[in-house]
């Protein structure tokens, strides 16, 4: 199991909020290029980068950090937050992102969504679902659907998709464990999906516990910048998964 550290943006800065809240923000770092490099020198492979500026917008703003960090660092980056147009697409390919994270458009535009894994390459997203009570929630949390989880990774993995990260909403930056039981779920009902963990992580015992059910990665965001899990621990853990 891989893991993947989580660097989200507002302002060009290093933040973290609880459970998606823009009023319950803490910065942790203004340059989040330093912090992306410190995840490298850890051995880590991977960044999940979240532009929460561009989600709040509808469309993509902290493309710069994107292009500093892939510059830099030799990190496999996927980038969220507000592609909703093909040119947010290709501005976030062209500044260096592996992988273009999309949540809410995949639920609320499938026709956009399904045009644009035919023509970049389903190989080339991260699909993230958003999850409360197995129900996909959309806009920032703020609207939960009536789309049943099971149904809505079904549809896409019949279009190619095999990468996709699940947040369970009511566990995200509380630290309090990650919903093991659901991702267990969802891996048992799709054995060939690349299922990556995210939300609720606080301990090194968690992502055993993550790593034990299936799981090919998992996101850590909180755990980090709060001093629960250090990078040395996470190294080690990456090395042993190794």
């Amino acid at each position: 199991m891989q893991i993947i550290p989580a660097i989200d943006i507002i302002d060009g800065k290093c933040v973290r909020l609880t459970q998606g809240d823009y009023n319950q923000k803490t910065v942790y770092n203004e340059q989040p290029a330093e912090v992306a490099k410190a995840f490298e020198a850890a051995g880590l492979k991977r960044l999940h980068l979240v532009d929460l500026d561009g989600a709040k917008a509808g469309a993509v703003k902290n493309w710069k950090v994107l292009e500093v960090i892939a510059k830099t660092t030799g990190l496999v980056i996927d980038f969220g937050g507000g592609i909703k147009k093909k040119e947010d697409l290709e501005i976030v390919f062209s500044s260096g992102a592996a992988f273009a994270t999309i949540g809410s458009l995949a639920v609320k535009e499938h026709a956009t969504f399904t045009d644009w894994l035919g023509k970049f390459g389903a190989d080339k997203f991260l699909l993230g679902a958003d999850v409360k009570d197995e129900k996909i929630a959309v806009g920032g949390w703020l609207e939960t659907t009536d789309v049943c989880v099971y149904d809505f990774l079904e549809k896409y993995i019949s279009h190619g998709v095999r990468q996709v990260f699940c947040t369970d909403i009511s566990k995200d930056g509380k630290l309090e464990g990650p919903s093991v039981k659901l991702y267990e779920n969802i891996i048992n009902k799709f054995p060939k999906l690349e299922f990556i963990a995210s939300g609720g992580v606080a301990t090194l015992n968690d992502l055993y516990a993550l790593e034990a059910i299936g799981c090919n990665g998992a996101i850590v965001g909180k755990a980090i910048y709060e001093g629960r899990i250090n990078l040395n621990e996470l190294a080690s853990f990456n090395n042993n998964a190794e």
